[in-house]
C-alpha cells in the first residue's frame, strides 16, 4: 500500500511541476539585467537617419519630394519597431500570479484525489492489501476479520447476493440473528425474484427475524410468512418455523401438521432435525393424554382438468409459471396449491388436503371454494396487469369424483 501512495505522491509532484515551471521561468527573465532598451534604440536609429535625410536635403542632393517620402518610411518603421517591441514585452509576473498558480496546483491536487476515491479502486486494492499480507505472516484470520473483510467487499460490490448470502449464514451461525436478517433481506433486495432460491431466503429470513424477536411471530412477520407460502406453499423452513412456534406454544398437533408437511421436502441434516422435532411432539401429547392424529387422511379433494384458451397461446412461452390453487369464496390464502409450467397444460390435478398450507386451513374446513389457474408473467403469485387467468366459483368442495373444467381465458388488466 506504501508503494501506492508513493506513486501518487510522484505523479502529483510531477503534475505541480508543470503548473510551477512557466512561473519560475517568467520570474527568472523579468529579474534578469537589460543592456539596453530596444524602444530607445529605435528611437535613437530614427533620429540619426533623419538627421543624415536633412544634411542631404541641405546640401542640395535630395529633394524635398524625395526628403518626405523617406521620413515617412522612417516614421512607419519606426512605428512598426515600436509596437513589434511592445508584443514582446515580458508579462510582469508578481504576487498575484503567484496565488493564482499555487490555486491552480491545489485544485489540481484534490481534484486528483477526490476523482480516485470516486472512480478509483483504492478499496478493492486494500482488501486484496490485507489478505496478501495475513498469508504472509501465515496466519488464518479471525471470525471478525473474516466478517469486516466481507464487509468491506460488499461496501464496494453490494449488488453480491452470493456475498450477502456468505455473511448472513456467518452472522446465524454465531447467533447474531438480528444482523443475519439484515443480510437476508439484502439477498432478496438483489436476487431476481424468478431464482428457484428466493421462497427459500424468503423462509430463512424469516427464520432469522424469529429467533431475533425472541422467538415471537409479530404481526409483521406473519405477514412475510403469508407471502412465502403464497410463493411456495412447501417452503420447508417457513414450515419448521410454524411448526417451532407452535411446540413453544404447546400447540403439539399443529406443530406435527406442519413439522410433517416440511418433512415431504426435507433433506439431509433438515429431514433428520424435522424427526427429532416430531418424535418430541408425540411425546408431548402422549403426556398431554391427547390423541395423534398427524397421518389423518385428506377428507376432501377437487379434480380439476386446466387448459390455456389457444387464443392466448401467443401471449405465453412453455416455461411461464402457472399456479393452480383453491381458496375461499372472496378469501385470500390458498387452501391448496400447485405450482406448474405452461408446457404442462393441459392437465388434470387434484387439490386436497394433502396440499394444506396450514394444517387449519384444509379444504375439508370449508362448504364451498372458488379455484383459479394463472400464468404468471413475472412468475410470482401476486397478479399483476399482462397475466393470464382463469377462475370456477363457488365450487363445493363436496362435489364426489366430478372433474372440473377450467379454461385459462382472460386478461388481467
Amino acid at each position: 500500500m506504501m508503494g501506492l501512495w508513493g506513486g501518487i505522491a510522484a505523479l502529483t509532484l510531477l503534475a505541480l511541476v508543470f503548473i510551477f515551471l512557466p512561473f519560475i521561468r517568467a520570474r527568472v527573465q523579468q529579474q534578469l539585467p537589460c543592456a539596453k532598451d530596444r524602444r530607445q534604440q529605435n528611437i535613437d536609429i530614427f533620429k540619426d537617419r533623419l538627421t543624415e535625410l536633412e544634411r542631404e536635403r541641405a546640401r542640395g542632393t535630395l529633394c524635398e519630394e524625395a526628403f518626405t517620402q523617406l521620413k515617412l518610411e522612417l516614421e512607419k518603421n519606426l512605428l512598426g519597431d515600436v509596437v513589434e517591441v511592445a508584443q514582446k514585452s515580458p508579462v510582469q509576473v508578481g504576487n498575484p500570479q503567484l496565488a493564482t498558480v499555487a490555486l491552480l496546483a491545489l485544485i489540481t491536487a484534490s481534484a486528483s484525489m477526490g476523482i480516485y476515491a470516486s472512480l478509483g479502486s483504492y478499496q478493492e486494492l486494500n482488501i486484496a492489501q490485507q489478505r496478501q499480507e495475513m498469508r504472509a505472516n501465515g496466519r488464518t484470520p479471525t471470525v471478525e476479520e473474516a466478517i469486516a473483510t466481507l464487509q468491506d467487499e460488499l461496501k464496494v460490490r453490494p449488488d453480491n447476493p452470493e456475498g450477502w448470502y456468505m455473511l448472513a449464514t456467518t452472522f446465524m451461525n454465531l447467533g447474531r440473528y438480528m444482523e443475519g436478517a439484515d443480510a437476508l433481506q439484502q439477498v432478496l433486495n438483489t436476487l431476481p425474484q424468478d431464482t428457484p432460491q428466493y421462497s427459500g431466503i424468503m423462509g430463512q429470513y424469516a427464520q432469522a427475524r424469529y429467533f431475533a424477536l425472541g422467538n415471537r411471530i409479530t404481526p409483521e412477520l406473519r405477514q412475510h410468512i403469508d407471502r412465502t407460502l403464497e410463493v411456495d406453499p412447501k417452503e420447508m423452513t417457513t414450515l419448521g418455523l410454524l411448526g417451532i412456534d407452535a411446540f413453544e406454544n404447546k400447540q403439539y398437533q399443529v406443530a406435527l401438521g406442519y413439522w410433517n408437511q416440511a418433512l415431504q421436502t426435507a433433506q439431509g441434516q433438515a429431514a433428520e432435525s424435522l424427526r427429532t422435532g416430531i418424535s418430541k411432539a408425540r411425546q408431548a401429547l402422549k403426556e398431554q393424554g391427547g390423541g395423534i392424529a398427524s397421518a389423518e387422511p385428506a377428507t376432501a379433494s377437487l379434480s380439476v382438468k386446466v387448459s390455456l384458451d389457444a387464443g392466448l397461446l401467443s401471449r405465453v412461452s412453455p416455461e411461464q409459471t402457472v399456479f393452480i390453487f383453491a381458496r375461499p369464496v372472496d378469501g385470500r390464502m390458498p387452501l391448496a396449491a400447485v405450482k406448474l409450467k405452461v408446457a404442462d397444460l393441459p392437465t388434470t390435478i387434484t387439490l386436497d388436503d394433502s396440499m394444506a398450507m396450514m394444517p387449519q386451513a384444509r379444504l375439508s374446513s370449508v362448504d364451498t371454494v372458488e379455484v383459479n389457474a394463472k400464468v404468471s408473467m413475472s412468475g410470482t403469485p401476486e397478479a399483476a396487469p399482462g397475466d393470464l387467468f382463469g377462475r370456477l366459483s363457488p365450487v363445493s368442495v363436496k362435489g364426489g369424483n366430478t372433474v372440473l373444467r377450467l379454461v385459462i381465458d382472460q386478461v388481467v388488466q
